[in-house]
């Protein structure tokens, strides 16, 4: 067998043998089990990710019968934004219905934060009606917690980015702290505004962008809606594949937030009432595919044997083992897919 073709997590081309791609899928997993304290990938788990990862067809899949469902996060923002298509919202989730034949879709507003939706929540309600009344697959309402838009000058808090640097410790803690109870506000009154105008379920995404404060408030808000509103879908995507420790001493449930890798968010988001938790693994730019891919598998595998809610890993964009660039080569993109599914036992992507 010749080179095989493969990537750097940047997506440019490389060509390994058949060692260098062994060796590669094997430091991947090694590294994903020191980093989490969790199992390395089998000798046949690695040998199967040989075979995706060496085939010599531009796009691999899985077995008929064996796909999974598939959601979104930023879904009506893809086309006009970074699409640059001239289509609105509605046209955008019909033509994933009708003609890409998408399992599921978001609405979500331009900015996607919970703060600036809150002014313009009666809109947003209109277009989820409207949506909803022309649309067939399920459609959720998506946002991101984003703490940072509380800080000055957007917003009323100190930003804890700055005092930090400054060792004002206390002064930052408080800061997030007082941001925290602000975004909980935020995400329940336009949550509740949009379950209630139909919206088939809520994503809660990019969490943990602004560290262990943000998880907290994106925790505390799916317990407050699930106690209002048992029957409400929730689901949860983070940010990055351990959680920042901004504050530091943040808990939940009587677990400390920083520093959580995937498994242990799971356990809390599970705690929290969200239906399905997208574990993220971010990709290495300067490492191959191949090495992610492993590595991400590794990490997915270990929320899959501990879930009791299904497991949606986010693959694409930099992150689940796929190359950080906007268009996602397809050959990589395919082979992590497949990988997560089969080696991860991912429920979904």
């Amino acid at each position: 067998m010749g080179k095989i073709f493969s990537r750097m997590g940047d997506g440019s081309a490389l060509w390994l043998t058949e060692d260098e791609l062994r060796q590669e899928l094997l430091a991947g997993t090694e590294d994903a089990a020191d980093r989490g304290k969790i199992s390395p990938l089998n000798e046949d788990e690695l040998e199967r990710l040989f075979e995706i990862c060496a085939s010599p067809q531009k796009v691999v899949s899985v077995e008929p019968g064996h796909e999974v469902v598939h959601s979104f996060d930023a879904g009506t923002l893809k086309f006009p934004l970074r699409g640059g298509v001239p289509v609105d919202r509605l046209g955008t989730v019909l033509a994933h219905e009708r003609a890409f034949c998408s399992d599921t879709f978001e609405v979500g507003h331009c900015d996607y934060s919970f703060k600036p939706v809150k002014a313009i929540i009666a809109e947003e309600r209109q277009s989820m009606e409207q949506i909803q009344l022309n649309a067939t697959i399920p459609v959720y309402y998506g946002a991101m917690p984003n703490l940072g838009l509380y800080t000055k000058p957007d917003g009323p808090v100190d930003n804890w980015s700055e005092l930090l640097p400054l060792g004002k410790i206390a002064e930052a803690r408080e800061a997030q702290e007082e941001a925290l109870e602000l975004a909980v506000k935020d995400i329940y009154y336009v949550c509740e505004a949009m379950h209630e105008a139909g919206a088939d379920g809520i994503n809660l995404d990019t969490v943990g962008a602004s560290g262990d404060a943000d998880f907290m408030a994106a925790l505390r808000a799916v317990e407050k809606l699930k106690s209002i509103y048992p029957e409400i879908h929730i689901e949860m995507g983070m940010a990055g594949e351990f959680v920042l420790g901004m504050h530091g001493g943040l808990e939940y449930d009587g677990i400390r937030l920083a520093g959580l890798y995937p498994h242990k968010q799971l356990q809390l988001a599970e705690k929290a009432g969200v239906d399905i938790f997208g574990p993220v693994i971010n990709t290495k730019s300067n490492m191959s595919v191949p090495w992610n891919i492993a590595r991400a598998c590794t990490f997915v595998k270990a929320c899959s044997e501990i879930a009791k809610i299904p497991i949606h890993p986010n693959a694409g964009m930099g992150v689940g083992g796929v190359p950080v660039s906007s268009t996602a080569p397809l050959d990589a993109i395919s082979r992590a897919s497949v990988a997560l599914i089969e080696i991860g036992k991912a429920d979904g992507l």
